[in-house]
């Protein structure tokens, strides 16, 4: 088995008890406090994450717009200076290679944020579609990514940089500096509560970190959290609700595919051949990744592909493919074993109080 990567606070997390555990290749820590504790201070004051583990790529050059558009779904005509928008990278059958975050520096230069366990795959990819004269690097292991999240999260990076970030609507970025590091404040998140995420180089990674930490209502979450937390906001996680066997479309996701350009993937992007659906369970326990989803009658019509106990609304949640003549059924039940638990039909995002897109 292939040694365990580390990001630059590895050590800062050990030596404050987090409990570690393997993620998409990396050593990451998945709780510290505990994963309730996280969630709930994440959403009712803000809380910051080590996500260093994503991969980010430089693209540049006077065809840059013009070749990127040709492999995302991201409508770059639209996306000017100082704006990132959410997306993906599809193979030729349209199923889903990775989802990404593409930032707009100029017309001529964009940085692509992508998932830790796909960097490799989607760089040769992207790669292997670019002209050779492109300019296209890597920049994964020069970059520190940290996530500050919750409704304070504002409040707190004003406090920690001395500058007003409540200019800064949804989706947009600003290049400045902090400590005289280079440093990017995007107004971004993966929880549904309001949040940034900081991009910095790896050496001021632990510094920005015990910056944000010393602001008495800032607490460190792991891996745990951000799961139980995204899942609350109806927000897909890679590899789970999205792979390579699975559409835009299937995975509800048409809504980001306006791009007018011709790109790769896009002629099945919209095929529906399973459905992602929401559901709800009425306890505590909830149906896992795998699990079967049936109908009330015994046929078994689809596969569970994220579960939890979601702690801010005190029930189970659930997202599962369900076989497109299935997906408008409301009563379900999916589990292993002989007793299977019951599943309604829901609607995304499960929690609706979050403040991700709170105008300040």
């Amino acid at each position: 088995m292939p040694e365990l990567l580390t990001t630059p606070l590895h050590a800062w997390h050990v030596a404050n008890g987090a409990k570690m555990v393997p993620f998409a290749g990396w050593d990451m820590p998945v709780q510290y406090s505990g994963i309730i504790d996280e969630h709930t201070h994440t959403r009712t004051r803000a809380s910051v994450f080590d996500i260093c583990h994503m991969g980010e790529f430089k693209l540049k050059g006077a065809k840059a717009k013009a070749s990127l558009s040709r492999l995302v779904t991201h409508n770059l005509d639209t996306l000017g200076p100082g704006r990132c928008r959410y997306g993906f990278l599809l193979n030729e059958q349209g199923g889903i290679i990775d989802d990404l975050i593409v930032y707009c520096i100029n017309d001529d230069e964009y940085m692509l944020v992508v998932n830790g366990a796909r960097t490799a795959i989607d760089f040769a990819w992207i790669k292997a579609h670019l002209p050779e004269d492109m300019f296209f690097e890597d920049i994964s292991e020069l970059m520190a990514k940290i996530d500050l999240q919750g409704p304070l999260a504002c409040e707190v990076l004003n406090s920690v940089t001395g500058s007003d970030w409540s200019f800064l609507s949804y989706f947009a970025f600003k290049k400045c500096e902090f400590l005289n590091d280079p440093f990017i404040v995007s107004r971004t998140g993966y929880t549904g509560e309001l949040g940034y995420e900081l991009y910095i180089r790896e050496e001021a990674a632990l510094r920005l970190w015990e910056a944000l930490l010393s602001h008495p209502d800032v607490k460190p979450a792991g891996l745990g959290a951000r799961d139980t937390l995204r899942l609350e906001a109806g927000l897909s996680l890679y590899g789970q609700d999205l792979d390579e066997k699975h559409t835009p479309a299937e995975a509800g996701c048409a809504v980001f595919l306006k791009s007018n350009a011709d790109y790769i993937g896009k002629t099945h992007a919209f095929d529906v051949r399973e459905s992602l659906i929401a559901l709800t369970m009425e306890g505590r326990k909830a149906a896992r990744h795998d699990d079967p989803i049936f109908l009330p009658s015994g046929e078994e019509v689809g596969r569970v592909t994220s579960g939890c106990f979601a702690p801010s609304i005190g029930h189970a949640v659930a997202l599962a493919y369900v076989r497109k003549e299935f997906a408008a059924h409301t009563e379900f039940l999916a589990g292993k074993g002989p007793k299977k638990i019951t599943a309604t039909r829901s609607q995304l995002p499960f929690y609706t109080n979050g403040t991700a897109r709170m105008k300040l």
